[in-house]
């Protein structure tokens, strides 16, 4: 279980978290109005849920200014590059994901900040893992169009043990996002993921678990100098 913040190793100059249904934010962070697109924003001051509507990952230089992204059951994913200092949060749900939004928010970082994607550090936070993931055919297909590689994200389980869950079509959304880091330059070795399945652990909100009006898990980074 846990009740306290679960923070990552970023090395020097920054600093990231999630925390779950019972620690409380150390500070103040931004976040947007999420809607499950692509959208990308540059947060250059504090900015509110209404400035930020409509978007779905954060970019910003600036120090001291923590940046984050609501999930439950979703992907968060949060990059650091210590060369240009700058960082960014993802919220990658599975349609996110499909619009390769981490892949896209790493194109802006690069053209914006000139950060080389081979020097970033990253981090895919808890989700809803594989073995609790249970899709449709057409979400399957939504994967299939956009190029993901199928052998290694999916899985068709059957009939399933007669769990909750356990049954028909899977997709590893950490597998998902892990793809999309390496297709765009991240080198395997800075990409560091949780595995924390936000179904299963009882500490971290899940839409599926609780209903889509459940709190969020809040995931956020900052740069600390």
């Amino acid at each position: 279980m846990l009740d306290q913040l679960l923070r990552y190793d970023f090395g020097e100059g920054a600093e990231a978290f999630t925390a779950g249904r019972d620690a409380e934010l150390p500070y103040p962070v931004v976040q947007g109005h999420q809607v499950h697109g692509s959208r990308i924003a540059i947060v250059d001051r504090w900015m509110t849920r209404e400035e930020l509507e409509g978007y779905d990952a954060f970019i910003t230089d600036k120090p001291g200014l923590a940046i984050a992204v609501r999930t439950a059951d979703c992907v968060p994913v949060l990059i650091y590059d210590p060369n240009h200092h700058v960082v960014a949060a993802v919220h990658a749900g599975w349609k996110g994901t499909v619009l390769h939004i981490s892949q896209l928010t790493i194109d802006v970082m690069y053209r914006r900040y000139n950060c080389n994607p081979s020097d970033l550090k990253t981090v895919v936070g808890p989700a809803i893992g594989p073995e609790s993931f249970q899709v449709g055919q057409e979400v399957v297909a939504k994967f299939r169009e956009a190029g993901f590689p199928m052998k290694d994200i999916w899985s068709d389980h059957g009939r399933g043990d007669g769990s909750p869950m356990s049954s028909g079509h899977h997709i590893d959304l950490f597998k998902a996002n892990r793809w999309l880091l390496e297709k765009a330059g991240v080198q395997t070795s800075n990409i560091s993921v949780c595995n924390l399945d936000t179904y299963t652990e009882t500490s971290l909100f899940s839409a599926r678990r609780e209903g889509p009006a459940c709190g969020r898990n809040i995931n956020a980074i900052k740069l600390t100098d």
